[in-house]
Parts: C-alpha cells; sequence; structure tokens
C-alpha cells in the first residue's frame, strides 16, 4: 500500500510550519518517520507542488529518501491523480504533512480493514472521533480517479469532499475511535499548535507513543481537550 503526504510551504495560518523544527527534527520529517514505521505500507511518497515556494519542501523530502512528486500548487486532487497513475497504486493513504504524530497502527488499521471490505473509501472522520492530527484515509485508485475531473477546481484542496458530499454514490466504511475525542489537537494548523506540539514531543523524550497515549499527555500538558 502506498502512503501520499501532501504537504506545502505556504500554508495559510501558519506558513513553512511543515519544516519549522520539533525536537531533532522538521516537521515533515516526523510524518515521514511515523508512516515509515507502519507495517502494511510499502512506500511513501511526498506530493507538493512545483511553485518554487515549495522547493525546500521537495529538497527536505529528498534529503528523507522518499520519492517527491510535484503538481499544482491549489489542484491537490490532481497532484494526488498524477501520483497515483505515475504509481499505477490500487490504492492508496492519504495523510496531511501536518500530522507529525500520526499513529502507525492507526495507519495499518485502516489498511486492514480496507483489505477486508469492498469499499471505495476507509476513513475515521466521517463521522470524526479521533483527535485532529489523526486522520487516515485509505482510497480505492479507480473511482476516485473517475470523480475527480468532474469536481470544481474550487473543490479540489480537500480531496475526500466529494465523497462525504455524495456518500450514496460510494461504499464509504467509516471506523470509530470509541471516545469523543474530535475537539483534541494534535495537529499542526497554528502557532500555538505548534508550541504545544513542541511541548508534547519535549516531554516524550522524542519517543511518541500511540494516538491514546498522546491524548493523555496532551491533556496533563494543557487540559482536557483543549483545542
Amino acid at each position: 500500500m502506498l502512503a501520499i503526504i501532501q504537504a506545502r510551504f505556504s500554508s495559510h495560518r501558519l506558513p513553512g510550519k511543515v519544516l519549522k523544527p520539533l525536537a531533532h527534527l522538521p516537521l515533515l520529517g516526523w510524518t515521514v518517520q511515523r508512516l515509515q514505521q507502519c507495517e502494511l505500507l510499502s512506500n511513501v511518497v511526498l506530493a507538493t507542488s512545483d511553485a518554487t515556494t515549495d522547493d525546500p519542501v521537495a529538497e527536505y523530502g529528498q534529503q528523507l529518501g522518499v520519492e517527491v512528486y510535484r503538481g499544482s500548487l491549489n489542484d491537490v486532487a490532481t497532484r494526488f491523480c498524477q501520483v497515483v497513475t505515475a504509481r499505477r497504486a490500487d490504492a492508496f493513504v492519504r495523510v496531511c504533512g501536518d500530522s507529525p504524530l500520526i499513529d502507525p497502527a492507526l495507519v495499518d488499521q485502516a489498511i486492514a480493514l480496507y483489505h477486508d471490505h469492498d469499499c471505495d473509501l476507509v476513513t475515521n472522520v466521517f463521522p470524526r472521533s479521533f483527535p485532529k492530527g489523526q486522520s487516515v484515509e485509505v482510497i480505492r485508485s479507480r473511482p476516485f480517479l473517475r470523480a475527480w475531473p468532474q469536481v470544481p477546481l474550487s473543490e479540489r484542496e480537500h480531496i475526500t469532499q466529494v465523497y462525504y458530499q455524495n456518500p450514496d454514490q460510494f461504499h464509504i466504511v467509516n471506523f470509530s475511535s470509541g471516545l469523543e475525542a474530535a475537539a483534541v489537537q494534535l495537529s499542526v494548523d497554528t502557532w500555538d499548535d505548534y508550541e504545544h506540539m513542541q511541548n508534547l514531543i519535549q516531554t516524550c523524550v522524542g519517543k511518541p507513543g500511540g494516538w491514546r497515549e498522546l491524548v493523555t499527555l496532551r491533556e496533563q500538558l494543557h487540559g482536557a481537550i483543549a483545542p
């Protein structure tokens, strides 16, 4: 199974966040490292844009030894279509680059569910019950490649939106955490998120555990279910 990380330097609320240092690694390095711990992933690809602002992102991906694909800055869906077509992947896992502590076991759980079901999408955000930063989507390539040419350019930044807006047209399998953890922030979207993530990783001594341990630790550091 192929994992595709979407990342760009020009994020709106915190520009350059994917290369900001967290302990001994840039944020994107944590995301890649966590995915490389997955047992059911065979390859990790970084999909960034061909804008000059993303040259440092592409260069860092190459330093990490992952494949780098570059495409449209705003048309993220087409960027993914190009990767899937080039790799001839039957399915792929989508992960956001601002998820430095994505749980490898959670990714493996989603992949296993995909293999057990004849479905178009396995997700844990429909509805969301896991923390932000622990979102996993496993997407069958063929219906994805058929769906996206019909979607307006203005809607192509969030590549699974077409599934959630038209659930009757796709076979979607959602899995739940069993908790009400949707408000817990384990991704990096703002400067406050970045500072909280710094504290979290430093407290973990650079060796964070699974998502449940991270939720408990974050609550101890910043208060229960604090956004």
